[in-house]
Protein backbone atom coordinates (compact mmCIF):
# COMPACT_ATOMS: atom_id res chain seq x y z
CA UNK A 1 0.00 0.00 0.00
CA UNK A 2 1.57 3.43 -0.84
CA UNK A 3 2.82 5.82 1.82
CA UNK A 4 0.29 8.16 3.36
CA UNK A 5 1.31 11.65 3.45
CA UNK A 6 0.57 12.92 7.00
CA UNK A 7 1.03 16.60 8.43
CA UNK A 8 4.45 15.70 10.23
CA UNK A 9 5.79 14.82 6.60
CA UNK A 10 4.66 18.12 5.29
CA UNK A 11 6.65 20.31 7.81
CA UNK A 12 9.69 20.12 6.44
CA UNK A 13 8.24 21.18 2.82
CA UNK A 14 6.65 24.38 4.98
CA UNK A 15 9.58 24.99 6.49
CA UNK A 16 11.96 25.03 3.17
CA UNK A 17 9.32 26.95 1.48
CA UNK A 18 8.75 29.97 4.18
CA UNK A 19 12.76 30.22 3.74
CA UNK A 20 13.07 30.54 0.13
CA UNK A 21 10.02 33.73 0.45
CA UNK A 22 12.16 34.99 3.45
CA UNK A 23 14.92 35.10 1.34
CA UNK A 24 13.23 36.84 -1.46
CA UNK A 25 11.93 39.02 0.47
CA UNK A 26 14.77 40.31 1.50
CA UNK A 27 16.49 40.89 -1.79
CA UNK A 28 13.50 42.18 -2.92
CA UNK A 29 13.61 44.69 -0.10
CA UNK A 30 17.46 44.93 -0.76
CA UNK A 31 16.52 45.92 -4.71
CA UNK A 32 14.06 48.32 -3.84
CA UNK A 33 16.75 50.33 -1.56
CA UNK A 34 19.18 50.08 -4.35
CA UNK A 35 16.52 51.63 -7.31
CA UNK A 36 15.47 55.17 -5.65
CA UNK A 37 11.76 55.84 -6.40
CA UNK A 38 9.03 58.05 -4.55
CA UNK A 39 7.42 56.77 -1.06
CA UNK A 40 3.95 56.30 -2.87
CA UNK A 41 5.26 53.66 -5.77
CA UNK A 42 7.36 51.98 -3.01
CA UNK A 43 3.92 51.74 -0.90
CA UNK A 44 1.83 50.43 -3.64
CA UNK A 45 4.86 47.55 -4.47
CA UNK A 46 4.95 46.38 -1.17
CA UNK A 47 0.93 46.25 -1.66
CA UNK A 48 0.74 44.65 -4.55
CA UNK A 49 3.60 42.35 -3.24
CA UNK A 50 1.21 41.72 -0.31
CA UNK A 51 -1.70 40.70 -1.79
CA UNK A 52 -0.06 38.20 -4.02
CA UNK A 53 1.21 36.62 -1.14
CA UNK A 54 -1.52 36.58 1.02
CA UNK A 55 -4.23 35.63 -1.61
CA UNK A 56 -2.65 32.07 -1.41
CA UNK A 57 -3.86 31.76 2.29
CA UNK A 58 -7.56 30.95 0.59
CA UNK A 59 -6.33 29.21 -1.77
CA UNK A 60 -7.50 25.64 -0.85
CA UNK A 61 -11.20 27.27 -0.21
CA UNK A 62 -11.40 29.18 -3.18
CA UNK A 63 -8.69 28.42 -5.71
CA UNK A 64 -9.54 29.85 -8.63
CA UNK A 65 -10.76 33.01 -7.66
CA UNK A 66 -7.28 33.47 -5.81
CA UNK A 67 -5.34 32.23 -8.99
CA UNK A 68 -7.29 35.61 -11.06
CA UNK A 69 -6.33 37.69 -7.99
CA UNK A 70 -2.83 36.92 -7.70
CA UNK A 71 -2.89 37.70 -11.70
CA UNK A 72 -4.33 40.25 -11.68
CA UNK A 73 -1.96 41.79 -9.45
CA UNK A 74 1.04 40.58 -11.01
CA UNK A 75 -0.73 42.65 -14.21
CA UNK A 76 -0.60 45.77 -12.18
CA UNK A 77 2.60 45.60 -10.87
CA UNK A 78 5.34 44.12 -13.28
CA UNK A 79 3.96 47.45 -15.86
CA UNK A 80 4.46 50.14 -13.20
CA UNK A 81 7.60 48.79 -11.32
CA UNK A 82 11.27 49.95 -12.77
CA UNK A 83 12.34 46.19 -12.06
CA UNK A 84 10.80 42.72 -11.98
CA UNK A 85 10.38 41.05 -8.95
CA UNK A 86 10.13 36.96 -9.18
CA UNK A 87 7.86 37.06 -5.58
CA UNK A 88 4.00 37.67 -7.53
CA UNK A 89 5.26 35.14 -10.84
CA UNK A 90 5.98 32.59 -7.53
CA UNK A 91 2.69 33.52 -6.06
CA UNK A 92 1.24 33.14 -9.75
CA UNK A 93 2.89 29.94 -9.93
CA UNK A 94 2.20 28.14 -6.65
CA UNK A 95 -1.68 29.49 -7.20
CA UNK A 96 -2.10 27.82 -10.65
CA UNK A 97 -0.90 24.32 -9.32
CA UNK A 98 -3.42 24.24 -6.46
CA UNK A 99 -5.85 25.17 -9.05
CA UNK A 100 -4.46 21.78 -10.98
CA UNK A 101 -4.51 19.96 -7.74
CA UNK A 102 -8.20 20.87 -6.77
CA UNK A 103 -9.08 19.37 -10.22
CA UNK A 104 -9.46 23.04 -12.06
CA UNK A 105 -6.92 21.56 -14.88
CA UNK A 106 -9.23 23.19 -17.88
CA UNK A 107 -9.26 26.32 -15.58
CA UNK A 108 -5.54 26.41 -14.83
CA UNK A 109 -4.99 26.42 -18.73
CA UNK A 110 -7.67 28.93 -19.16
CA UNK A 111 -5.58 31.44 -16.68
CA UNK A 112 -2.17 30.55 -17.72
CA UNK A 113 -2.52 31.10 -21.79
CA UNK A 114 -3.60 34.74 -20.91
CA UNK A 115 -0.80 35.19 -18.79
CA UNK A 116 1.45 34.13 -21.04
CA UNK A 117 0.20 36.36 -23.92
CA UNK A 118 -0.12 39.26 -22.07
CA UNK A 119 3.95 38.87 -21.51
CA UNK A 120 4.70 38.43 -24.78
CA UNK A 121 2.44 41.13 -25.75
CA UNK A 122 4.20 43.64 -23.16
CA UNK A 123 7.63 42.30 -24.39
CA UNK A 124 6.84 42.89 -28.94
CA UNK A 125 4.97 45.73 -28.20
CA UNK A 126 6.34 49.27 -28.52
CA UNK A 127 6.48 50.72 -25.24
CA UNK A 128 7.31 54.20 -23.99
CA UNK A 129 10.48 52.97 -21.90
CA UNK A 130 12.16 50.91 -24.92
CA UNK A 131 13.89 47.59 -24.00
CA UNK A 132 13.18 44.21 -23.51
CA UNK A 133 12.73 42.91 -20.07
CA UNK A 134 12.57 38.73 -20.86
CA UNK A 135 14.45 37.73 -24.10
CA UNK A 136 12.43 34.67 -26.20
CA UNK A 137 14.99 32.13 -24.05
CA UNK A 138 13.19 33.57 -20.66
CA UNK A 139 9.97 33.61 -22.52
CA UNK A 140 10.23 29.72 -23.44
CA UNK A 141 11.64 28.79 -19.92
CA UNK A 142 8.84 30.86 -17.98
CA UNK A 143 6.06 29.01 -20.33
CA UNK A 144 7.23 25.39 -19.33
CA UNK A 145 7.75 26.18 -15.83
CA UNK A 146 4.10 27.15 -15.89
CA UNK A 147 2.78 24.97 -17.59
CA UNK A 148 5.11 22.06 -15.63
CA UNK A 149 3.46 23.69 -12.53
CA UNK A 150 -0.09 22.65 -13.88
CA UNK A 151 1.12 19.10 -14.92
CA UNK A 152 2.65 18.56 -11.70
CA UNK A 153 -0.62 19.55 -9.81
CA UNK A 154 -2.56 17.81 -12.55
CA UNK A 155 -0.54 14.61 -11.70
CA UNK A 156 -0.60 15.54 -7.62
CA UNK A 157 -4.10 15.33 -7.99
CA UNK A 158 -4.23 12.05 -9.69
CA UNK A 159 -1.91 10.33 -7.14
CA UNK A 160 -4.29 11.43 -3.98
CA UNK A 161 -7.04 9.94 -6.11
CA UNK A 162 -5.09 6.91 -6.65
CA UNK A 163 -4.63 6.40 -2.65
CA UNK A 164 -7.44 7.11 -1.92
CA UNK A 165 -9.05 4.11 -3.65
CA UNK A 166 -6.69 1.90 -2.60
CA UNK A 167 -7.46 2.63 0.60
CA UNK A 168 -10.84 2.58 -0.29
CA UNK A 169 -10.55 -0.94 -1.49
CA UNK A 170 -8.79 -2.17 1.26
CA UNK A 171 -11.10 -1.12 3.46
CA UNK A 172 -13.48 -3.03 1.29
CA UNK A 173 -11.53 -6.07 1.40
CA UNK A 174 -10.90 -5.94 5.01
CA UNK A 175 -14.43 -6.05 5.56
CA UNK A 176 -15.27 -8.35 2.82
CA UNK A 177 -12.97 -10.59 4.67
CA UNK A 178 -15.14 -9.71 7.84
CA UNK A 179 -18.18 -10.59 6.22
CA UNK A 180 -16.39 -14.20 4.37
CA UNK A 181 -15.10 -15.13 8.19
CA UNK A 182 -18.37 -14.46 9.90
CA UNK A 183 -20.60 -16.60 6.84
CA UNK A 184 -18.12 -19.25 7.70
CA UNK A 185 -18.25 -19.12 11.00
CA UNK A 186 -22.05 -19.45 11.12
CA UNK A 187 -22.28 -22.28 8.31
CA UNK A 188 -19.81 -24.05 10.78
CA UNK A 189 -21.98 -23.77 13.38
CA UNK A 190 -25.17 -24.84 11.81
CA UNK A 191 -23.41 -27.99 10.08
CA UNK A 192 -22.00 -28.77 13.57
CA UNK A 193 -25.49 -28.51 15.11
CA UNK A 194 -26.95 -30.66 12.08
CA UNK A 195 -24.24 -33.16 13.19
CA UNK A 196 -25.02 -32.93 17.01
CA UNK A 197 -28.71 -33.56 16.46
CA UNK A 198 -28.67 -36.11 14.08
CA UNK A 199 -25.78 -38.50 16.57
CA UNK A 200 -27.55 -37.77 19.95
CA UNK A 201 -31.37 -37.49 18.57
CA UNK A 202 -31.53 -40.48 17.13
CA UNK A 203 -30.35 -42.18 19.72
CA UNK A 204 -31.86 -40.94 22.39
CA UNK A 205 -35.25 -40.99 20.58
CA UNK A 206 -35.07 -44.52 20.52
CA UNK A 207 -33.38 -44.90 24.35
CA UNK A 208 -36.76 -42.78 25.19
CA UNK A 209 -39.00 -45.53 23.16
CA UNK A 210 -37.61 -48.08 24.60
CA UNK A 211 -37.25 -47.18 28.08
CA UNK A 212 -40.59 -46.50 28.20
CA UNK A 213 -41.99 -49.60 26.49
CA UNK A 214 -39.72 -51.61 29.16
CA UNK A 215 -41.83 -49.39 32.28
CA UNK A 216 -45.02 -50.20 30.42
CA UNK A 217 -44.46 -53.96 30.07
CA UNK A 218 -43.28 -54.07 33.79
CA UNK A 219 -46.05 -52.20 34.94
CA UNK A 220 -48.31 -54.64 33.33
CA UNK A 221 -46.69 -57.42 33.86
CA UNK A 222 -44.23 -57.03 37.10
CA UNK A 223 -42.76 -60.64 37.86
CA UNK A 224 -41.81 -61.34 33.77
CA UNK A 225 -38.27 -60.07 32.89
CA UNK A 226 -37.49 -60.91 29.82
CA UNK A 227 -38.70 -58.02 28.00
CA UNK A 228 -37.39 -55.85 30.85
CA UNK A 229 -33.54 -57.86 30.18
CA UNK A 230 -34.08 -57.16 26.26
CA UNK A 231 -34.75 -53.22 26.84
CA UNK A 232 -32.37 -52.62 28.97
CA UNK A 233 -29.92 -54.30 26.43
CA UNK A 234 -30.95 -52.53 23.45
CA UNK A 235 -30.52 -49.20 25.88
CA UNK A 236 -27.35 -49.92 26.55
CA UNK A 237 -26.33 -50.72 23.09
CA UNK A 238 -28.40 -47.32 21.64
CA UNK A 239 -26.60 -45.30 24.28
CA UNK A 240 -22.80 -46.87 23.58
CA UNK A 241 -23.14 -46.27 19.78
CA UNK A 242 -24.61 -42.68 20.89
CA UNK A 243 -21.62 -42.23 22.87
CA UNK A 244 -18.91 -43.36 20.55
CA UNK A 245 -20.35 -41.33 17.87
CA UNK A 246 -20.96 -38.13 20.27
CA UNK A 247 -17.19 -38.74 20.97
CA UNK A 248 -15.98 -39.19 17.38
CA UNK A 249 -18.09 -35.99 16.31
CA UNK A 250 -16.42 -34.00 19.47
CA UNK A 251 -12.87 -35.44 18.80
CA UNK A 252 -13.20 -33.52 15.28
CA UNK A 253 -13.77 -30.49 17.08
CA UNK A 254 -11.17 -30.74 19.49
CA UNK A 255 -8.36 -31.65 16.66
CA UNK A 256 -5.50 -28.71 16.74
CA UNK A 257 -4.10 -27.70 13.45
CA UNK A 258 -0.94 -29.99 14.05
CA UNK A 259 -2.48 -33.03 15.19
CA UNK A 260 -3.02 -35.70 12.58
CA UNK A 261 -6.87 -36.51 10.87
CA UNK A 262 -8.84 -38.89 12.32
CA UNK A 263 -8.39 -42.52 11.33
CA UNK A 264 -11.77 -43.37 11.84
CA UNK A 265 -14.20 -43.73 8.95
CA UNK A 266 -17.30 -41.60 8.71
CA UNK A 267 -20.70 -43.44 8.52
CA UNK A 268 -21.89 -44.27 5.39
CA UNK A 269 -24.50 -46.74 3.72
CA UNK A 270 -22.90 -49.81 5.14
CA UNK A 271 -24.17 -48.64 8.90
CA UNK A 272 -27.71 -47.93 7.41
CA UNK A 273 -28.30 -51.55 8.52
CA UNK A 274 -27.48 -50.82 11.85
CA UNK A 275 -30.22 -48.31 11.63
CA UNK A 276 -32.50 -50.70 10.28
CA UNK A 277 -31.98 -52.92 13.71
CA UNK A 278 -31.90 -50.27 16.28
CA UNK A 279 -35.23 -49.36 14.98
CA UNK A 280 -36.11 -52.82 15.30
CA UNK A 281 -34.82 -52.99 18.77
CA UNK A 282 -37.10 -49.72 19.47
CA UNK A 283 -40.46 -51.73 18.71
CA UNK A 284 -40.73 -50.84 15.16
CA UNK A 285 -41.09 -53.82 12.28
CA UNK A 286 -38.41 -52.87 9.89
CA UNK A 287 -36.60 -53.69 7.16
CA UNK A 288 -33.84 -53.27 5.27
CA UNK A 289 -34.22 -53.38 1.07
CA UNK A 290 -31.17 -53.05 -1.15
CA UNK A 291 -31.64 -52.65 -5.04
CA UNK A 292 -29.06 -52.93 -7.62
CA UNK A 293 -24.69 -52.52 -7.65
CA UNK A 294 -23.15 -49.14 -7.56
CA UNK A 295 -21.36 -48.48 -11.31
CA UNK A 296 -18.57 -46.86 -8.95
CA UNK A 297 -17.56 -46.13 -5.50
CA UNK A 298 -19.61 -44.22 -3.59
CA UNK A 299 -18.49 -40.82 -2.51
CA UNK A 300 -17.93 -40.50 1.31
CA UNK A 301 -20.19 -37.41 1.29
CA UNK A 302 -22.82 -38.97 -0.45
CA UNK A 303 -22.53 -42.21 2.20
CA UNK A 304 -22.51 -39.97 5.01
CA UNK A 305 -25.88 -38.07 3.51
CA UNK A 306 -27.77 -40.99 3.05
CA UNK A 307 -26.54 -42.18 5.99
CA UNK A 308 -28.26 -39.11 8.15
CA UNK A 309 -31.36 -38.71 6.03
CA UNK A 310 -32.20 -42.71 7.06
CA UNK A 311 -31.66 -41.85 10.34
CA UNK A 312 -33.37 -38.93 10.88
CA UNK A 313 -36.44 -40.30 9.09
CA UNK A 314 -36.62 -43.30 11.09
CA UNK A 315 -35.98 -41.34 13.99
CA UNK A 316 -38.89 -39.09 13.36
CA UNK A 317 -41.16 -42.69 12.62
CA UNK A 318 -40.61 -43.65 16.36
CA UNK A 319 -40.84 -40.45 17.88
CA UNK A 320 -43.93 -39.18 16.05
CA UNK A 321 -46.03 -41.42 13.28
CA UNK A 322 -47.32 -43.85 15.35
CA UNK A 323 -45.85 -46.65 12.97
CA UNK A 324 -45.49 -50.66 13.11
CA UNK A 325 -43.50 -51.22 10.28
CA UNK A 326 -41.28 -48.95 8.21
CA UNK A 327 -39.30 -50.18 5.03
CA UNK A 328 -35.92 -48.54 4.30
CA UNK A 329 -34.73 -49.38 0.47
CA UNK A 330 -31.29 -47.78 -0.91
CA UNK A 331 -31.75 -48.11 -4.79
CA UNK A 332 -28.14 -47.41 -6.44
CA UNK A 333 -28.24 -46.39 -9.98
CA UNK A 334 -25.51 -45.53 -12.60
CA UNK A 335 -24.95 -41.79 -11.39
CA UNK A 336 -26.78 -41.70 -8.07
CA UNK A 337 -28.10 -43.63 -4.62
CA UNK A 338 -31.71 -42.93 -4.18
CA UNK A 339 -32.98 -44.03 -0.40
CA UNK A 340 -36.58 -44.24 0.11
CA UNK A 341 -38.22 -44.51 3.49
CA UNK A 342 -41.27 -45.38 3.98
CA UNK A 343 -43.81 -46.20 7.17
CA UNK A 344 -47.63 -46.85 7.98
CA UNK A 345 -48.28 -44.04 10.45
CA UNK A 346 -50.85 -41.59 10.65
CA UNK A 347 -48.14 -39.16 8.78
CA UNK A 348 -47.82 -35.43 9.29
CA UNK A 349 -50.70 -33.20 10.35
CA UNK A 350 -49.94 -30.90 7.38
CA UNK A 351 -48.24 -31.93 4.22
CA UNK A 352 -44.45 -31.32 4.15
CA UNK A 353 -42.80 -31.09 1.23
CA UNK A 354 -39.01 -30.25 0.53
CA UNK A 355 -39.34 -27.19 1.85
CA UNK A 356 -41.15 -28.22 4.86
CA UNK A 357 -40.05 -26.97 8.20
CA UNK A 358 -40.36 -30.29 9.63
CA UNK A 359 -41.45 -34.10 9.57
CA UNK A 360 -43.85 -36.48 11.20
CA UNK A 361 -45.52 -34.59 14.18
CA UNK A 362 -43.88 -30.99 13.00
CA UNK A 363 -39.87 -31.30 13.92
CA UNK A 364 -38.28 -27.96 14.51
CA UNK A 365 -36.57 -25.80 11.60
CA UNK A 366 -33.62 -27.29 10.29
CA UNK A 367 -33.50 -30.38 12.17
CA UNK A 368 -36.39 -32.18 10.53
CA UNK A 369 -37.04 -32.12 6.56
CA UNK A 370 -35.43 -29.16 6.19
CA UNK A 371 -32.26 -30.26 7.12
CA UNK A 372 -32.34 -33.32 5.52
CA UNK A 373 -33.28 -31.26 2.33
CA UNK A 374 -30.08 -29.15 3.03
CA UNK A 375 -27.65 -32.23 3.15
CA UNK A 376 -29.40 -33.31 -0.39
CA UNK A 377 -28.85 -29.70 -1.99
CA UNK A 378 -25.34 -29.63 -1.01
CA UNK A 379 -24.66 -33.11 -2.80
CA UNK A 380 -26.90 -31.47 -5.86
CA UNK A 381 -29.34 -34.06 -5.11
CA UNK A 382 -33.02 -33.42 -4.03
CA UNK A 383 -35.48 -34.67 -1.69
CA UNK A 384 -38.86 -34.45 -1.33
CA UNK A 385 -41.58 -35.76 1.88
CA UNK A 386 -45.09 -36.05 2.28
CA UNK A 387 -47.80 -38.05 3.49
CA UNK A 388 -49.20 -41.07 1.58
CA UNK A 389 -52.17 -40.93 0.90
CA UNK A 390 -55.09 -44.06 -0.23
CA UNK A 391 -56.33 -44.97 -3.61
CA UNK A 392 -57.34 -41.86 -5.56
CA UNK A 393 -56.02 -39.18 -3.36
CA UNK A 394 -58.89 -39.87 -1.20
CA UNK A 395 -58.54 -42.95 0.99
CA UNK A 396 -56.52 -41.04 4.06
CA UNK A 397 -53.12 -41.10 5.08
CA UNK A 398 -51.57 -43.94 4.94
CA UNK A 399 -47.94 -43.23 5.90
CA UNK A 400 -45.19 -40.89 5.18
CA UNK A 401 -42.06 -41.12 2.75
CA UNK A 402 -39.19 -39.72 2.63
CA UNK A 403 -37.05 -39.83 -0.76
CA UNK A 404 -33.69 -38.61 -1.69
CA UNK A 405 -31.73 -38.54 -4.62
CA UNK A 406 -27.74 -38.23 -4.37
CA UNK A 407 -25.86 -37.85 -7.24
CA UNK A 408 -22.19 -39.57 -7.60
CA UNK A 409 -20.73 -36.74 -8.85
CA UNK A 410 -18.33 -36.65 -11.99
CA UNK A 411 -16.51 -39.88 -12.42
CA UNK A 412 -12.89 -39.95 -11.80
CA UNK A 413 -11.12 -40.47 -14.77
Amino acid sequence: MPPIVTSSSRRPVRLLAAVVVAVLVALNAYRMTVVPQPWPRMALDWALIAACCGALYWRRRRPVPVALAVLLCAAVYYPANPYDSPLPVIAFAVALHTVAAEGRLTAAVALAVPAMLAVGYGELAPGPGGGRHVDDAAMVLLTGWLFGVIAAGHAQRNRQAYLRAVEQRAVAAEREKEVRARQSAVEERLRIARELHDVIGHSLSLINVQSGAALHRHTRHPGETEGLVAALEAVRAGSRDALRELRATLGVLRQADEEAAPTAPAAGLEGVGALVERARAAGLDARLVTEGRPGRPVPPQVGLAAYRIVQESLTNTVRHSGARCAVVTVRHEEDAVRVLVEDDGHGAPREAGAEGAGGPGGSTPGSGVAGMTERARALGGTLTAGNVRGEGGTGGVRGYRVEARLPLGEPAR
